[in-house]
């Protein structure tokens, strides 16, 4: 990570993960964060980075999970009956 910051103090990359070890130790030690959206989107562009995926293979990969077959449903349950 130092490396990182010394190459590029711009990089959003680092930004971000500086931004998600500051967040998730305020969480850890019991605080809430201010903006809740922001720290997960700051986790989906890490998974995203992590991955390997740019934004549009991220929105390929969305739009072909309205692909997927239907559930099939259940009509009888395993589930035990209580009185």
């Amino acid at each position: 990570l130092k490396a990182k910051v010394a190459a590029d103090k711009n990089d959003k990359t680092v930004r971000d993960l500086v931004n998600l070890m500051y967040e998730t130790s305020l969480l850890a030690s019991g605080f809430t964060l201010e903006d809740p959206s922001q720290f997960s989107n700051r986790i989906y562009r890490m998974v995203a980075l992590g991955l390997s995926l740019d934004d549009d293979s991220a929105a390929a990969a969305a739009a072909d999970s309205s692909d997927a077959p239907a559930l099939e449903e259940v009509t009888e349950s395993n589930m035990e009956e209580i009185d």
